[in-house]
């Protein structure tokens, strides 16, 4: 079967917009089951490269979601979605996150209608991951301790959950064929070493080695390889991530340039100060020599006064 690639913006996006697939992804990374999803509208955040190359083109989703917990219980959480190219600037990252937690938006009425802050998980998924952990799914998550005894406190506290927040990163990257779990099976759509030879828009995938209760998530991928307007909006992402490539290329010869004409000004400066000190050092010499010719002078004058006066007492 060939699907469309959501390592493409579009097709991620195209992807999530399905609330029944949407839940099973969300679900599966999660490790809890999903009851209801509302997508929140946000923006599409493009970003110019850095100067070595390295692209950051960052999509961010949100969604409030109800989740049942471990004891049965619904909890109400905000889903923030980063995607990018790459992992590079963590400033950017943190501050679509900061907008979460300053937003009067993202709150929920108790039953007594007093307003609380929504707990926040965040999801990033990297195509080039983290540097030195070689895991293709790292989830971060909180533990209540007490400091005293290092036990761990089992209750959680609104406090504690509206500011500080579990975290989720998927490398695609590191995928490289691990199917050990049914999620990492599932994220199997994501896996860049699947990409079509003829077509990196494509993957191919088997589908009778993917998960059955997730084969709507290929089914969801497999229209979008249909559609035209996605289709036209991965060739646009091409031909953008092409220009900021050409773009950095550009820069970074100017770079260049300007790096080897600041060397050679440089060793000129150290060739003149080289200069300068051998003259300094000639210059010496030369006073040096001088003092000796005055000075045998002076003696010789002295020798010849010598010579010339008479022995004492005549």
């Amino acid at each position: 079967m060939r699907i469309a690639n959501p390592i493409y913006d579009v097709v991620f996006k195209y992807l999530l917009d399905d609330e029944k697939v949407a839940r099973l992804v969300l679900s599966a990374l999660l490790g809890k089951e999903v009851l209801e999803l509302q997508f929140r509208p946000t923006e599409v955040h493009h970003e110019a490269a850095r100067p070595d190359a390295t692209q950051l083109l960052v999509l961010r989703m949100d969604f409030a979601a109800t989740v049942r917990m471990e004891d049965g219980a619904q909890k109400l959480v905000l889903i923030e979605i980063q995607k990018a190219r790459s992992a590079w600037d963590v400033q950017r990252f943190r501050r679509y996150l900061g907008s979460n937690y300053a937003s009067p938006e993202n709150v929920y009425l108790d039953q007594e209608g007093k307003k609380h802050a929504l707990p926040i998980v965040t999801i990033y998924f990297l195509g080039e991951g983290l540097e030195c952990v070689d895991v293709p799914v790292l989830k971060i998550n909180r533990h209540y301790l007490d400091v005293a005894t290092g036990e761990e406190v089992k209750i959680t506290d609104p406090f504690v959950e509206a500011l500080t927040h579990d975290a989720i990163v998927v490398q695609v990257n590191r995928l490289k064929n691990r199917r050990r779990t049914e999620l990492e099976r599932l994220l199997e759509v994501f896996d860049q070493g699947l990409a079509s030879r003829t077509d990196p828009h494509l993957l191919d995938i088997l589908e009778e080695n993917f998960p059955e209760r997730h084969r709507e998530v290929l089914r969801r991928l497999l229209r979008a390889s249909a559609e035209q307007e996605v289709r036209e909006k991965m060739d646009v992402e091409d031909d953008m991530l092409a220009a900021i490539r050409d773009q950095a290329r550009e820069s970074s010869d100017l770079r260049q340039v300007v790096a080897d004409q600041a060397q050679a000004l440089a060793e000129k400066d150290q060739a003149l100060a080289e200069k300068d000190q051998a003259l300094a050092e000639k210059d010496q010499a030369l006073a040096d020599q001088s003092q000796a010719l005055t000075e045998k002078d002076r003696l010789i004058a002295e020798l010849k006064q010598r010579i010339g006066q008479p022995p004492p007492g005549r």
